[in-house]
């Protein structure tokens, strides 16, 4: 018994065995190293080494649905139940961007990286070419906040340099982040940021050949459970729950009529779209992210100014709003500047004046409003010009960029890159560049303002107080008074920073008004009110243009994304709770390059007659029960033998793309059914086969060894279908045994369904969905 127990093969050791808190319920493995991404119970997402050495942990403070990995492997997309999706960085798990698409869970993502390049020279297409670099330095990143030091995690800084590399590593390959949530609604994004496609599938109409004779079908209260991108990015395999609804007008059979199919289906989206524009999809992506991004800078750099320069002036009021309270209490009837003015005019010193500047200001007070005025003016100059002036410079550049390309009606009409709206958006972007270059002006001449009324308030002081005033800094008397008509009880650079509904108008010359509407006819803004709004709502117009003008490429390539195909698998009556439950599913595709031949054999010869394993080419094929196979309702289509059609020329290797749909079969669908998984392929091209009167349409079933429930499917590699099974016999207090099993997809016998028949229905469908029981070998550990 010693020697036989020493002598069983382990094919798995376990090196570390560190229990975690809480259940795993969602891992991914790196497609490029040996890194596990785990989400748990707890919505904490962990990476791991092959050995089990944690590398970080973080947690999004919301409940995680759904993880994928960043075809590179460099970052790692995570769905939230709130509908938003963040990206994370792989070294430090850093939150790099936060994106809100959708409105409900996003139960599923899909990250899949064009496998050829994206121009392709021999075909014509001329090398695209970032020309941003040529003239402009680095894109500025977004300012730090105020009072943070460096290397404080709290910090943006290290975010957005770290999502700045990994977006200029990936920006030469054309990349989708697919993203599905429970309410049916898909969108595409190039980068994993930038929109480019959307779809609801409770709204597109379905036509297949299987319901061609029904007219068109709706997916009512559709909801997503696994969708997946092909590599050549023309097809989307989507398996989704939903009520199959009639809305079209044709006859129909007694079968369909009036009734409502509920249960699993899979789809067939064409997405060709992809393929086809790829490369102006991917100059289009490049240059409006990096818009994003820009206008990002923007946005935070305007609220962090208004933080700043408020803070100051609330600092300003809060020592010279006592000057106020003392008039009124000493009984006089006049203002603030009224006392200063006369106060400037050599005139004697009021009561109230007196006590304010000796008393309740000081020395210490004037100086410590002085520096934090004249800081916030430093700050706000060194943001404009590190920050926002570069960030609009550019995005002035890219928008001329877009605009060039938008007058390529033959190439980029056609995925929306409307030229008006373009060049709506390059002017509303020139008109930020002068509003910026106003509020230089404006915030230099208030902080020497400031500056020049601080140093005549200290010179009151030290007279006032028999101090020597020789080595004070001069002043102008002529600004003082500037200052206390304008500026003393007035904000002029916080109007033009604050983010509100409010109407705020700058004011205007009528000469500079007519001068910017002469220079409309030569080719000036055609706006010539723009120098009326502030530079936050010059920058909210620019910004809502920007949506506008990239909001069409969305809406135009969403309306070329159309269902090509529906295949209906198993009703769910019988599975009441399937939305809120986990369904193993799988999607992958594999290249196809094997020659396949005309072929047949007795399909009948892999069920044996009586209870006995069979072994075929090292695989275990378990048989049914005689019982079973002579009251089996698909017996009759088993009948005679399987062929396999050859689509490649005697003697040729025809490569393709096949897509594997692996999925549970609920025990509750058939009777003769159980603890199966159902395998279909060949779902993508059967629509274009049947034009040409070939069938291309196979199904499989896997039947589960006795003891075991699958809770888990995936892909492993081309050809391969791992399972992983659970041991349903073992006490649920003691740790079981687990089986491993891994599918070649080569060796198993697909049935061929012909779909194009008038005689086919959707009963007929899911019966043969249950055509063979194959049993693969399996690895238990402990």
């Amino acid at each position: 018994m010693e020697t036989d127990e020493s002598q069983r093969a382990v094919p798995f050791q376990l090196q570390f065995d560190k229990p975690i808190a809480s259940q795993i319920k969602i891992a991914e493995w790196n497609p490029e190293k040996d890194l596990l991404a785990m989400v748990t119970e707890d919505s904490k997402l962990l990476l791991h080494r092959f050995n089990w050495q944690r590398l970080w942990t973080t947690s999004p403070g919301k409940c995680i649905t759904s993880i994928c990995w960043r075809p590179d492997g460099k970052a790692i997309a995570v769905g939230l139940e709130d509908g938003t999706m963040s990206l994370h960085d792989v070294e430090n798990g850093k939150l790099l961007r936060s994106m809100k698409f959708h409105c409900a869970s996003v139960v599923c993502l899909n990250w899949v990286e064009d496998t050829k390049k994206t121009m392709d020279v021999k075909n014509g297409d001329s090398p695209y070419e970032d020309r941003t670099a040529r003239f402009f330095p680095p894109a500025p990143r977004v300012p730090r906040t105020a009072g943070l030091v460096p290397g404080d995690s709290s910090g943006t800084d290290e975010s957005d340099d770290s999502f700045r590399e990994l977006f200029d590593s990936s920006r030469q390959q054309f990349d989708i982040l697919c993203s599905g949530d429970k309410d049916g609604n898909i969108y595409f994004n190039i980068f994993g940021i930038f929109p480019i496609g959307k779809v609801n599938l409770r709204e597109i109409a379905f036509h297949s050949p299987l319901l061609a004779n029904h007219g068109s079908f709706r997916l009512m209260d559709a909801s997503i459970c696994k969708m997946a991108l092909s590599s050549d990015l023309c097809h989307v395999t989507v398996l989704c729950s939903g009520m199959l609804t009639k809305t079209g007008l044709g006859s129909c059979d007694n079968q369909l009529s009036g009734c409502h199919l509920d249960g699993l289906h899979c789809l067939v989206l064409d997405s060709t779209m992809f393929q086809k524009r790829k490369n102006e999809l991917h100059q289009v992506a490049l240059q409006a992210s990096n818009v994003e991004h820009l206008i990002e800078v923007i946005r935070k750099s305007i609220a962090i100014m208004y933080k700043q320069w408020s803070d100051a002036m609330h600092v300003y009021q809060e020592k010279f709003n006592a000057l106020s309270s003392l008039i009124v209490d000493h009984g006089l009837d006049s203002s603030s500047q009224e006392e200063f003015l006369s106060l400037l005019g050599g005139a004697r010193t009021s009561p109230p004046v007196h006590q304010f500047l000796v008393s309740s200001l000081g020395e210490a007070g004037l100086k410590r409003v002085a520096k934090a005025v004249s800081g916030a003016g430093k700050e706000l100059q060194t943001i404009v010009l590190d920050h926002l002036q570069p960030a609009a410079e550019i995005i002035g550049f890219r928008m001329g960029e877009l605009r060039g390309l938008s007058k390529w009606r033959a190439r980029f009409q056609g995925i929306g890159l409307e030229e008006r709206l373009i060049d709506n958006a390059t002017e509303k972007a020139g008109m930020l560049l002068v509003q910026i270059e106003r509020f230089i002006r404006i915030l230099s001449s208030v902080v020497q303002q400031f500056s020049n009324f601080f140093n005549w308030l200290l010179k009151c002081v030290k007279v006032l107080m028999s101090e020597p005033s020789d080595q004070l800094l001069p002043f102008s008397s002529e600004l003082v008074i500037l200052f206390l008509k304008f500026l003393y009880d007035q904000d002029p650079v916080g109007m033009l920073l604050q983010d509100t509904q409010l109407v705020h108008n700058v004011e205007v010359d009528l000469e500079t008004k007519q001068r910017v509407t002469e220079l409309a006819h030569f080719g000036g803004f055609s706006d010539s009110e723009y120098l009326k709004r502030t530079l936050a709502k010059e920058f909210q117009q620019m910004e809502s243009c920007f949506k506008e003008a990239l909001g069409m490429p969305l809406t135009t390539v969403s309306r070329r994304i159309l269902c090509k195909d529906i295949l209906p698998l198993f009703p769910v009556s019988s599975v009441p709770n399937l939305k809120s439950a986990y369904l193993p599913v799988s999607i992958s595709y594999y290249q196809d390059s094997q020659r396949r031949r005309c072929s047949s054999w007795p399909l009948l010869q892999n069920v044996a007659p009586r209870r006995r394993c069979v072994r075929l080419n090292g695989i275990h094929h378990a048989p049914l029960p005689s019982t079973e196979v002579a009251d089996h309702p698909a017996l009759p289509l088993l009948s005679g033998r399987c062929i396999a059609v050859s689509e490649a020329p005697h003697g040729t290797t025809h490569q393709r793309l096949t897509d594997y749909t692996s999925f549970m079969v609920p025990d509750e669908t058939f009777p003769n059914i159980t603890n199966c998984i159902g395998v279909a392929r060949g779902l993508i091209n059967d629509t274009d086969n049947l034009k040409t009167g070939l069938n291309s349409l196979e199904v499989a079933l896997l039947c589960i060894p006795d003891g075991y429930h699958c809770v888990d499917l995936s892909q492993y590699k081309d050809g391969q279908i791992v399972l992983l099974l659970n041991d349903v016999n073992t006490d649920s207090d003691i740790s079981g045994n687990a089986c491993m099993m891994m599918v070649q997809t080569d060796d198993l016998t697909f049935v061929s369904i012909s779909r194009s028949s008038p005689s086919w229905n959707l009963h007929e469908l899911k019966v043969c969905m249950c055509v063979c029981l194959v049993c693969i070998y399996s690895t238990t550990y402990e």
